[in-house]
C-alpha cells in the first residue's frame, strides 16, 4: 500500500514568458534558498506564450531539482499563468515569484509562519515603513505611485503597494478568491486583492528590499492605460455582483 506524501508547507509559483536567458539564474538562487530551509516546499514554473525556449529548458531543470514541476498554460497573461499555479499548487502556503528576483529570495521568509502570523494574503510592499527601492528611475517610480493613487482612489482604500510580484496566500484563500478572477493581464492582482477584501480576508503588506530590474516586461504608456480600463472593469464587475461569494 502506497503511503500519501506529505503535502508540501509552501508551493512557489513562477510565471514565465520568454524567460530563457533570466532563467538559470532564478531557478539555481530559488533551489539554492530552499536547501536551507526545514520546511518541504515545491516549485512551479508556469510557462505561457513564450517563443524562445523557455519551456524546453524549464524541463532541462526538472532533472537537477526533482520538486521543480512545469506546466505549459495555453492561455496568454501573466494573471492566467498564476491562476493556474494556484490550481495546481498543493501547499499549505501559495508564494507567487517574479523571474527577474527584484526581491531577495531570502525574503520569502518574511511572507511565512513563524515570521508572520495572522493574515490570509501577505504582499510585498515597496512602501510599507522599512522597504528600501534601489536603482528605480524617477519616471517609473512616478508612474506607479500614479497608479497606484488610482487604485487606491477606485478599488483598494488604504493599500500602499498591490503591483509588487511577490505575494503570499494561504492556501485555502488562494483557491476561493482565484476562483473568481476574470482579468488574465497586468491587473490581476489588484482584481484578487479586490476579490479578496471584500470576502473579508486579512491582508498584510510586508516592507522588502526591492531592486529595480531593466529588464522588465512593463511598457508603461500601452500598459498604464490597459490597467487603467482594468479598473474600470473590476468596478463594474463588483457593481454586478461578479465577485459575490459562491455558497
Amino acid at each position: 500500500m502506497d503511503i500519501p506524501l506529505q503535502p508540501p508547507f509552501l508551493s512557489i509559483i513562477i510565471p514565465a514568458y520568454n524567460e530563457e536567458q533570466r532563467l538559470p539564474h532564478a531557478l539555481g538562487q530559488v533551489f539554492a534558498f530552499l536547501e536551507g530551509q526545514t520546511y518541504v516546499a515545491e516549485v512551479l514554473l508556469i510557462e505561457n506564450g513564450s517563443t524562445d525556449g523557455t519551456l524546453q529548458l524549464a524541463h532541462k531543470f526538472t532533472q537537477h531539482y526533482p520538486s521543480l514541476r512545469v506546466f505549459h498554460e495555453p492561455g496568454r497573461g501573466k494573471g492566467q499563468a498564476v491562476r493556474r499555479g494556484i490550481a495546481e499548487a498543493r501547499g499549505e502556503y501559495r508564494f507567487v515569484c517574479d523571474v527577474d528576483l527584484s526581491m531577495p529570495v531570502e525574503e520569502i521568509n518574511l511572507f511565512l509562519p513563524p515570521r508572520l502570523t495572522d493574515f490570509d494574503i501577505a504582499i510585498a510592499s515597496r512602501e510599507a515603513p522599512g522597504a528600501v527601492r534601489y536603482n528605480e528611475p524617477y519616471y517609473r517610480h512616478l508612474t506607479g505611485r500614479v497608479f497606484n493613487f488610482l487604485i487606491r482612489l477606485l478599488v483598494l482604500p488604504g493599500i500602499q503597494d498591490t503591483q509588487c510580484g511577490f505575494k503570499c496566500f494561504r492556501a485555502a484563500v488562494a483557491e476561493d478568491v482565484f476562483r473568481s478572477q476574470t482579468l488574465s493581464g497586468w491587473s490581476f492582482d489588484v482584481e484578487i486583492l479586490h476579490i479578496a477584501r471584500q470576502r473579508g480576508y486579512r491582508i498584510t503588506e510586508v516592507p522588502i528590499h526591492w531592486y529595480f530590474s531593466p529588464e522588465s516586461k512593463i511598457h508603461i504608456l500601452r500598459d498604464s492605460w490597459r490597467m487603467f480600463l482594468d479598473l474600470l472593469v473590476i468596478r463594474f464587475n463588483a457593481w454586478r455582483g461578479i465577485y459575490d461569494a459562491k455558497n
